[in-house]
């Protein structure tokens, strides 16, 4: 054989750097292991419908939306599931729990009979 290998690569594969779709979901792809309705329920608990809605404008989001209706549109409109990922990426950092150190200190538990509001050691 005297081609390249990209003489015999279909179109969309023959520019230099591409990949092949197989080899995209490795350890380094983010999305790797992730489904799409894990996707779309994490961001429906951390925005509601209303906002996701709000985010990205398809028809699913905003009039009678369910995660079963949602996921049936995504999976047949590949720029609409392109939209709900990149969301899904750049909330990652939000959705992330607090670690304990940064959490919010408890208050003190009031007394609501009384209005009570001193510290038991005074």
């Amino acid at each position: 054989m005297t081609g390249k290998i990209t003489d015999f690569l279909p179109p969309r594969f023959a520019y230099p750097g591409a990949t092949h779709p197989m080899y995209a979901a490795g350890p380094k792809n983010p999305l790797h292991g992730i489904t799409l309705e894990m996707m779309l329920r994490q961001l429906v608990d951390h925005y509601g419908w209303e906002m996701l809605g709000q985010m990205i404008k398809i028809n699913c989001f905003n009039f009678h939306p369910s995660i079963k209706s949602s996921l049936t549109f995504l999976r047949r409109t590949e720029w609409a599931r392109k939209k709900v990922e990149e969301l899904y990426l750049d909330s990652l950092p939000d959705m992330q729990p607090k670690p304990e150190a940064e959490a919010e200190p408890e208050k003190p538990a009031e007394n609501e009979a009384s209005g009570d509001t001193q510290s038991p050691n005074q």
